[in-house]
C-alpha cells in the first residue's frame, strides 16, 4: 500500500506568514510536495507559479471565487439568480488553475440566501447546481480539469451552506453524471454532519477526487486532542487504496511547524515522499 500524500492548505497553514507566496515557500521547507489555496485571486497567478515551483511544489486545488463577500456570499454555484456569475468566476479559476497546473477545482455551492427557507428553495437551488455543473464540467474537460464538490457541515461552521452532506452531494453528482466531477471529502465536515466515517468512506471514496482533514470539534491538527483517531484513518484510506492528496485544512493551535509532529511521524513511519525513505 502506497503511503499518503499531504498538501498544505496555505490559507490555512503558516498564518504567521503575511502572504501567499512566503506560506508557500514555509510548506516546502516543512517538507510538503503540494498545496492548495482556498482563493489565490488577490495575487496575480505567474507570481504564485512562480513561488509554488521555488519551494518545489505543485499546486493541487483551489476554490471558485467566493462572490460577493459583503452580502455574505459563499460560492455560486446553487444561488438562484447568479449563475451569470458562477460562470465568469468559473472562467476565473480556470484561468489561475492552468497557469499554476493545478488540476482540481473546488466548485463551491454557495449558502441559501437571507431570509429564504432551506426547505422551500431546496429544489430550485438543486435545479440551478446541476444545471451549473453539467456547464462547468464541459468548460473543465476542454482544459483537462476536475471539478470537485464539497460537502460542508451545517451544524458548526456554516448554517446557510447548501451542501452539506456527501449523501447529498452524491445524488448531485449522480443527476449530473459527468466523469470530471468529483466528490471532495473534508473529513471534518463529514464527521459532524453524519459520523459513520468508515462506513462512508468505504461508501464513497470511489468518486473521492480529494480528502481534508481536521480534528473534531475545534479544528486543530489531526494530531491534538479530539473525536477523531487519525492514525485509524490515515489506514483506513490506504487501505482502501486512495491514490488522490490529503489536503491539511486545520487551524494551528500554535505554531505551525511545530504542530506538524504528526505529519512528521507519518514520515517516520510510512518514509517521506521526497526523500523515498
Amino acid at each position: 500500500m502506497a503511503p499518503l500524500r499531504f498538501s498544505a492548505n496555505v490559507s490555512w497553514l503558516f498564518s504567521e506568514l503575511p502572504g501567499l507566496p512566503e506560506r508557500l515557500h514555509a510548506a516546502g521547507r516543512a517538507g510538503f510536495e503540494a498545496a492548495e489555496v482556498a482563493w489565490p485571486y488577490a495575487e496575480p497567478p505567474q507570481a504564485l507559479a512562480s513561488a509554488a515551483r521555488a519551494a518545489g511544489l505543485r499546486l493541487v486545488l483551489i476554490n471558485t471565487p467566493r462572490g460577493d463577500h459583503e452580502k455574505g456570499e459563499m460560492g455560486l454555484g446553487a444561488v438562484p439568480g447568479r449563475q451569470e456569475a458562477f460562470r465568469e468566476g468559473l472562467e476565473q479559476a480556470v484561468l489561475y488553475a492552468k497557469a499554476l497546473g493545478c488540476p482540481r477545482i473546488h466548485l463551491m455551492a454557495g449558502r441559501v440566501p437571507r431570509g429564504a427557507a432551506r426547505a422551500a428553495v431546496k429544489g430550485e437551488m438543486e435545479m440551478v447546481f446541476v444545471e451549473n455543473l453539467r456547464h462547468a464540467a464541459g468548460v473543465l474537460a476542454q482544459e483537462n480539469l476536475v471539478g470537485l464538490l464539497e460537502p460542508i457541515n451545517t451544524r458548526i461552521t456554516d448554517p446557510q451552506y447548501f451542501l452539506d452532506t456527501p449523501q447529498q452531494a452524491a445524488a448531485i453528482l449522480q443527476k449530473v453524471g459527468r466523469p470530471n466531477l468529483q466528490l471532495q471529502m473534508d473529513i471534518f465536515h463529514w464527521q459532524i454532519m453524519d459520523g459513520n466515517l468508515t462506513g462512508n468512506v468505504r461508501e464513497f471514496l470511489p468518486i473521492v477526487g480529494h480528502v481534508q482533514v481536521a480534528q473534531v470539534p475545534d479544528r486543530g491538527e489531526p494530531g491534538s486532542s479530539g473525536e477523531l483517531d487519525f492514525t485509524y484513518l490515515f489506514q483506513l484510506l490506504e487501505d482502501e487504496g486512495y491514490q488522490g492528496f490529503v489536503g491539511c485544512e486545520y487551524r494551528p493551535r500554535g505554531d505551525t511547524v511545530e504542530g506538524l509532529s504528526w505529519l512528521r511521524s507519518y514520515w517516520d513511519r510510512r518514509g517521506h515522499p521526497r526523500t523515498g525513505q
